[in-house]
């Protein structure tokens, strides 16, 4: 198992992206604290470390992280907003880099201090296509807070590489979740909506939350220990 004897703290663990990941952690050995907003979706999560947490509560994000000092931090807390620049408004973008960026900065805050003391750690960080990437219709506030998801992502490698920190982000294209399913019922017409969604990706089918775990554990694990600072795409072929 690729990550015995690592300690591994998740945000967002509930469903999706963030489910599965934590499963593929504690599959690979590592001892894992997984955390949602909703304590309910983290039920029948076995071997973790599971319970609610609101990450936009920087004292109660602050003292989670503390308690777990990991080795691995993944920071997958997200929402999607829609709508171009002239629907944007002040409350929506707050709302996302309240929820897309502000606690990922704060949970690596929070983990740094002990990552250093050890002198390694590995942190991941979602992030999306949509961003510094490249832009998508209709994504204004998602693509601006991904993209302040991968400046920071850069900023902190370049910190503290010296220091046996890695820290990278992934950029995954249309990923199945529930909240992909919620958006597309919400369009008004989900058969539509899906045929739109498969036919940004050139394989002709969107990805799996596990496809993307599989490259959280590579990036969490030594075997990706000369890595560090990068956005990796995986997405389909989205942006060939």
């Amino acid at each position: 198992m690729r990550l015995q004897g690592k300690t591994a703290f998740i945000t967002a663990a509930g469903q999706g992206i963030g489910r599965a990941t934590a499963e593929a952690l504690i599959r690979e050995g590592a001892s894992v604290t997984a955390t949602d907003l909703n304590g309910d979706l983290l039920k029948g999560l076995k071997a973790a470390h599971a319970f609610a947490l609101d990450v936009t509560d920087k004292v109660a994000l602050t003292q989670a992280v503390h308690d777990t000092a990991p080795d691995i931090l993944v920071n997958c807390s997200g929402i999607v907003h829609a709508g171009t620049i002239l629907e944007a408004t002040d409350q929506d973008f707050d709302t996302a880099m309240n929820l897309n960026v502000r606690p990922h900065m704060q949970a690596i805050q929070a983990a740094l201090p002990g990552m250093i003391d050890r002198g390694h750690g590995a942190i991941v960080n979602i992030a999306s296509v949509c961003s510094s990437v490249m832009g998508l219709p209709n994504r204004f506030i998602y693509g601006t807070s991904k993209a302040a998801t991968i400046g920071l992502t850069k900023q902190v490698a370049a910190d503290f590489v010296g220091q046996g920190i890695r820290c990278n982000a992934i950029a995954p294209g249309t990923v199945d979740s529930p909240s992909l399913h919620e958006r597309l019922r919400a369009s008004g017409d989900y058969d539509a909506a899906m045929t739109a969604f498969v036919a940004r990706q050139p394989m002709g089918r969107i990805g799996q939350a596990q496809e993307i775990a599989d490259l959280v554990v590579y990036l969490s694990s030594d075997e990706s220990r000369y890595m560090t600072g990068q956005c990796v795409c995986i997405d389909g072929g989205m942006t060939i």
